[in-house]
C-alpha cells in the first residue's frame, strides 16, 4: 500500500499537509515540456506527491518517469509554494494543505509516453506560446515568465 492510501485510510477526505514536487522541463529550443492532465483535463507541469522514504528530487524524478517517460538529469531548484493559496480538493474528495517544490530541468533522455491513467496528451510549447495553465499550477507559470530569477517562495 503506498502512503497516501494508508493515508487516506486512517483519515479519510479531511485535510492533510502533503509534499508534492513538480520540474519545468526544457528541451534544447528552450520550449516547455507541459502535460494535459487526465483528472482535470488542464495543462500543466508534470509532478506529484511524494512517498515515504523519498527526497524531493527522487520524487520529482519518480514522478515525472511516470507521468512523461523521460529520465531527469540534473535538477536546479525553482521554488516552493505553500499557504492557504494552495490548498486544494481534488477530484476524488481529498483535501490537501499543499507545500509544492519546484525543480528546472534541461538535461533528460527517454521517448514521451505519458501514463494514459494521469495524462492525455505530452506536448513542448514556446513560453510565448502557452496554452491555458490549469489554475492551481499558474503562480509558478507566473513566476516563470516574469522575467525575474528565483528561487521563489510563496
Amino acid at each position: 500500500m503506498d502512503y497516501i492510501t494508508y493515508l487516506r485510510s486512517m483519515v479519510g477526505h479531511s485535510k492533510v499537509i502533503m509534499a508534492a514536487c513538480g520540474v519545468l522541463i526544457f528541451d534544447h529550443e528552450n520550449r516547455l515540456l507541459l502535460q494535459l492532465r487526465s483528472d482535470e483535463k488542464a495543462w500543466g507541469h508534470p509532478g506529484g506527491f511524494m512517498e515515504l522514504g523519498e527526497s524531493v528530487t527522487e520524487t520529482a524524478k519518480r514522478e515525472v518517469f511516470e507521468e512523461t517517460g523521460l529520465r531527469l538529469g540534473k535538477l536546479d531548484f525553482f521554488g516552493i509554494y505553500s499557504g492557504s493559496a494552495h490548498d486544494r480538493k481534488l477530484v476524488n474528495g481529498d483535501e490537501v494543505a499543499l507545500i509544492k517544490i519546484m525543480f528546472t530541468c534541461r538535461e533528460f533522455e527517454g521517448e514521451l509516453a505519458g501514463d494514459a491513467a494521469e495524462t492525455l496528451k505530452l506536448q513542448f510549447f514556446p513560453l510565448n506560446e502557452l496554452p491555458e495553465i490549469w489554475t492551481p499550477q499558474q503562480p509558478v507559470f507566473r513566476n516563470l515568465i516574469s522575467g525575474n530569477s528565483g528561487p521563489f517562495i510563496e
